[in-house]
């Protein structure tokens, strides 16, 4: 996890959604078309085995209970990896169904982190998860069923607080062993390099949540330790795994040490580090993990980060591999690969994926074109090509250009074939999507195959069966549960006969679709009409949006070198009477220009804000600055995705600034050129529209404004330039 950046200003309850508990999947849902073992497979090979999973999620715990495998993990890709919490479920270890997690998290929390289950010795599950905007803690909960619903322990309070087991020490990524005898043993902690150690607790295996002791096992014996432990025990020896280096970058790896006792002393073990980021950087950052073992067999399953590397790192996706045992103390480097494996074997009497590999269209694709970041070091270059949609690949996404709707991929089936079955992986499984299926002989005349654009369940995959037969199949995204959520699918499935799958049915949500951008100029601020010396008590607003703007303190119209402008004194600023529409919330696409002349260049101040500051979390804020530092061209509420000048505009001169996004990446503009971009996604909620504050002390811009203007939709640099040339107040 990234604990790194954390924000404590959250106060919104996470969504959970209660689901229907019946779980009796009986037989493996379809085959996947695997690489040939004698074809080199690359993150983008058609029918690559890793990541095992389609969506960002991290920190991943796998279970196998009965004749299922489960992974609870991290929902990542999401403010600070605050999704839903979610299971995934599998007979066969290739096709994987996801369930939100009904959980009673404590009110005002958000994160739900690094979960572990355990099937105790009662007959129940216990899930335990950790969460740091109240501090680290570490949270407990019971259920009679692996899907929960889950009620919490210890009467919500925390099983592992903060302090434990020194003071200060943050609790987090918790993961439990059961001894041979039944003792309960937790390994946990984070920074843990900067506390001197890794947190180990013996609990009571009566009611799972009562600390029974408590220590510190030394970093001298846990070498580099940052966080993820991970135990297990093999013939008689206790083996204590973790993460070292940033869960963001490529330094993530796997070490471990070894011990006769649960407690330690700990001895650090051979070919340490033994999972890192591969030569090419196509697995990069592999870490946080867990262990499943079948007979003599280990498999380590474990995240890595989507390719192309996103911003912030925090858009994992769960990875499995061999890990191999080359005598009773040492484990051998693990080969992170895209293959990945089939535990199972069950290759025999599946349903073929007709889509597989087949001929694909769509009315648009995103390609990624960007400058090099601390993530993405080579930067990126990079198609979300329709093809990815087919390819059984679930590394690989066809993204639409843009979140306009609605947008449609077209499968080429070859040949006239009986469809009995489409199964569709978008790219957040625990959003909704809505959209239709339709089935053509001729590409010209169209069937209804399905009609899901009122659907608010969210689920993956989405199943839907009918019997038609067709050559083409249509998939037409028509909304979405976020606005600005591109059009986005991992892999498209179609099948000519049905099969077993889970009989569950996730709920419908309450939440109205994401609003629809108007593409239009919401606010235009402007100086023109003012007389020189006058007070400014209010400025009509002559965008769409309507309203006015107050002065909020006091503002003189002033000239500077020819142009007029309002002068802020680093106390006054503009509020509009209306607050931003919903066609700028979540990862909507926005254009914000400014017109300035900035006396001095300070640390981070705003020109613009639009988006609200509660409950912010990374990447859920944005505004527009001027200044020095992190943040100093646009701010997004943590230090690992604020954007910084790599040219700060020269002071005492008037310069025109604008950022504008596009649902996938951030491009700032000086003066018509760009100065610095990033590829990003955002989860805002649309706010205050101020000019010249942020909402936060300290941020006030000192200076003067003589334009600003505020469009929900992107621009083009070449439209970024003529804006600048049509808004010139110098001319």
């Amino acid at each position: 996890m990234n604990k790194q950046n954390l924000m404590h200003v959250m106060k919104a309850a996470c969504l959970t959604l209660l689901v229907n508990t019946t779980l009796c999947p009986t037989v493996s849902a379809s085959a996947k078309e695997v690489a040939p073992e004698n074809q080199k497979v690359t993150f983008n090979t058609p029918g690559a085995g890793n990541p095992i999973l389609p969506g960002y999620f991290a920190d991943p715990t796998i279970k196998k209970f009965g004749d299922t495998y489960y992974i609870y993990a991290t929902t990542d890709g999401i403010k600070l990896a605050s999704g839903q919490p979610t299971v995934w479920m599998s007979k066969d270890f290739v096709n994987w169904y996801n369930y939100p997690l009904h959980i009673q998290i404590p009110e005002g929390l958000n994160n739900c982190w690094a979960p572990d289950v355990v099937h105790a010795q009662d007959g129940k599950y216990y899930y335990y998860m950790g969460n740091c905007e109240r501090g680290c803690n570490i949270y407990g909960y019971v259920s009679d069923s692996p899907i929960g619903p889950f009620v919490p322990l210890n009467d919500g309070k925390a099983v592992i607080p903060a302090g434990v087991p020194k003071e200060g020490f943050p609790s987090l990524d918790a993961q439990m062993l059961v001894d041979d005898d039944g003792s309960v043993y937790s390994y946990f902690g984070t920074w843990c390099t900067s506390f001197g150690g890794m947190g180990f607790a013996q609990i009571d295996p009566k009611d799972m949540h009562t600390l029974l002791k408590t220590s510190l096992i030394p970093i001298a014996q846990v070498p580099q330790a940052f966080e993820a432990a991970y135990p297990i025990k093999r013939n008689g020896k206790y083996f204590l795994m973790y993460s070292s280096g940033d869960c963001r970058l490529s330094s993530y790896a796997v070490r471990y040490s070894v011990s006769d006792k649960p407690e330690g002393p700990f001895t650090p073990g051979k070919n340490s580090p033994i999972l890192v980021t591969n030569e090419d950087g196509t697995v990069d950052g592999p870490g946080h993990h867990s262990i499943l073992k079948e007979g003599n067999d280990y498999t380590i399953v474990y995240h890595r980060h989507d390719n192309p590397h996103s911003t912030n790192g925090e858009f994992r996706q769960v990875c499995a591999d061999p890990l191999v045992f080359s005598d009773s103390l040492t484990m051998e480097k693990v080969n992170p690969t895209h293959s990945g494996m089939n535990l199972s074997r069950q290759t025999q009497n599946l349903p073929t994926n007709l889509a597989y590999k087949a001929k694909v269209s769509a009315d648009s694709y995103y390609h990624l074109i960007s400058t090099p970041t601390r993530y993405e070091k080579s930067g990126s270059n990079y198609k979300y090509a329709p093809e990815n949609a087919v390819d059984d690949n679930n590394g690989t996404l066809w993204k639409a250009k843009n979140s306009n709707l609605p947008q449609s991929l077209v499968v080429d089936l070859g040949t006239k074939r009986r469809i009995r079955r489409v199964m569709t992986q978008f790219e957040y499984p625990t959003y909704y999507y809505q959209y239709k299926l339709e089935v053509s002989a001729d590409s010209i005349h169209w069937k209804l195959f399905c009609d899901q654009t009122k659907n608010r369940r969210c689920g993956c995959p989405m199943i839907d069966d009918n019997d038609l037969s067709a050559r083409y199949v249509r998939l037409t995204i028509t909304g979405t549960q976020k606005s600005g959520m591109l059009p986005a699918v991992w892999n498209l499935k179609v099948y000519d006969r049905l099969f077993d799958v889970p009989s569950f049915k996730n709920s419908e949500s309450t939440e109205e679709p994401g609003a629809k951008s108007t593409q239009s100029m919401l606010v235009d601020f402007n100086m023109d009409t003012f007389k020189e010396g006058a007070s400014i008590t209010n400025v009509p607003n002559k965008g769409t949006l309507g309203g006015y703007f107050a002065t909020i303190g006091q503002s003189v119209a002033t000239t500077i070198k020819g142009v007029k402008a309002a002068r802020l004194d680093g106390k006054s600023f503009f509020l509009l009477s209306k607050k931003a529409p919903a066609s700028l919330d979540w990862n909507s696409p926005f254009t914000a220009s400014v017109w300035v002349y900035n006396p001095t260049v300070e640390t981070g101040e705003c020109l613009m804000a639009w988006t609200s500051r509660e409950n912010m979390m990374q990447s859920s804020y944005a505004a527009l600055m001027y200044g020095t530092g992190n943040f100093g061209a646009v701010a997004h509420g943590d230090g690992a995705v604020d954007m910084a000048y790599k040219e700060v505009p020269a002071k005492d001169c008037w310069h025109h600034i604008v950022v504008t996004f596009d649902g996938s990446q951030e491009n700032v503009y000086v003066d018509g050129r760009l100065n610095v971009q990033t590829p990003i996604s955002l989860f805002v909620q649309s706010g205050n529209i101020q000019i010249g504050a942020s909402g936060m002390n300290g941020e006030n811009f000192t200076g003067f404004i003589a334009s600003a203007r505020l469009y929900d939709k992107a621009m083009s640099q070449a439209e970024v330039q003529k804006l600048m040339n049509t808004t010139n107040p110098g001319k």
